[in-house]
C-alpha cells in the first residue's frame, strides 16, 4: 500500500529513502538510513524490525541480496512483506511477497531499488525509474529521490489515494553545523497532496538546514557589512548577528560575517525596499 525508492548517489556520499502511501505517517514505519552503511525501505505489511537488522548486516559487512537474504530466511510472514535495500558500495536488492496487495511488484539497477504494492499498476514504478534515471546525476540525492516519487504520485500512485509521504538523506558529517549525517528528515505524515507539500519543506530544509556552498557565498565588505548592520538595527536588533540567530539562517552566514550566502542577502534587500 506504498510506493518508495531507496537509493545511493552516483558519487557514493550519500544514501536514502523517498516514500509515499495512503498511510498515516508512512516515515515513521518505511524509511531508515545510516551513512555509509546503506538504506532500507520495509513496506506492505511492514515488518519494521527489518530496519535495525538489515543495517546492522549491512554494517557488517553484508551485501544488500546478502542482506536482504538474511532477512528473508528469518521471518515466516515474508511472503506478506516488501523490501528494499542498497549497500554502501551501491548494490540494490528488493522482495515483493506474493502475499503482497495487487499491483505489487519491483525493479532494481545500479544504486537504487525501487518497489510498491497496493498500486494502480506497474506503471508506477516504471515512471520512477525512468525518473530516476532522467535525473541529473550530479543533482543532490534528496531531489532526485524526489523527482522519482513524484513521477510515482503522477503515474497512479497509491490505487486507494494519498495521504503521506517522506524523505530521508544521509551523508557522512552533513547534518545541521556539522553534528551528524543528516542531510534530510522530512515527514508529511497527514496531507491531502502529500508529496508537494514534501517538496515544499525540502526547499525550506535547504535554506534552513543545508550549509552554504562555496558559490552561494558573497564575501562581506566594509561596504555590505554597514548595509546588513543598518538593515538589522531597523529591525530592531541589536546586530545583523542577532537577526541571523532570530531567523534560524546560521548555515547560510559566517560566524565571523566574513560571508553571506545570496539568497540571504536577497531576503534582506527584498525585506530593506
Amino acid at each position: 500500500m506504498t510506493f518508495s525508492i531507496v537509493a545511493r548517489s552516483d558519487d557514493g556520499e550519500s544514501w536514502g529513502v523517498a516514500v509515499a502511501s495512503k498511510f498515516l505517517a508512512v516515515g515513521a514505519v518505511v524509511p531508515a538510513a545510516v551513512a555509509q552503511v546503506g538504506a532500507i525501505a520495509t513496506q506492505a505489511d511492514a515488518n519494521v524490525a527489518y530496519k535495525g537488522i538489515a543495517l546492522a548486516h549491512l554494517d557488517e559487512g553484508a551485501t544488500a541480496p546478502v542482506a536482504l537474504q538474511r532477512l528473508l530466511e528469518e521471518d515466516e510472514r515474508r511472503e506478506e512483506r516488501q523490501v528494499g535495500i542498497v549497500d554502501v558500495d551501491g548494490n540494490a536488492a528488493s522482495h515483493t511477497g506474493q502475499a503482497c496487495i495487487d499491483w505489487a511488484g519491483g525493479v532494481i539497477g545500479a544504486g537504487y531499488a525501487i518497489q510498491g504494492n497496493c498500486l494502480a499498476g506497474p506503471e508506477v514504478v516504471e515512471a520512477m525509474e525512468q525518473a530516476w534515471h532522467a535525473s541529473d546525476d550530479g543533482a543532490p540525492l534528496a531531489d532526485r529521490l524526489l523527482m522519482a516519487l513524484a513521477a510515482g504520485d503522477a503515474a497512479g500512485g497509491d490505487k486507494r489515494g494519498r495521504q503521506s509521504a517522506a524523505l530521508l538523506v544521509v551523508s557522512e558529517g552533513a547534518g545541521y553545523g556539522g553534528g551528524d549525517d543528516i542531510v534530510a528528515d522530512l515527514r508529511v505524515d497527514d496531507h491531502p497532496a502529500p508529496i508537494d507539500e514534501l517538496a515544499r519543506l525540502l526547499e525550506l530544509n535547504e535554506l534552513y538546514l543545508t550549509a552554504s556552498t562555496e558559490e552561494e557565498r558573497v564575501p562581506v565588505t566594509p561596504e555590505l557589512e554597514a548595509e546588513l548592520e543598518a538593515f538589522a538595527r531597523a529591525a530592531g536588533h541589536p546586530g545583523f548577528l542577532a537577526w541571523v540567530g532570530t531567523e534560524n539562517y546560521e548555515m547560510r552566514v559566517a560566524p565571523d560575517l566574513a560571508w553571506v550566502d545570496r539568497r540571504v542577502l536577497a531576503i534582506v534587500r527584498d525585506e530593506t525596499r
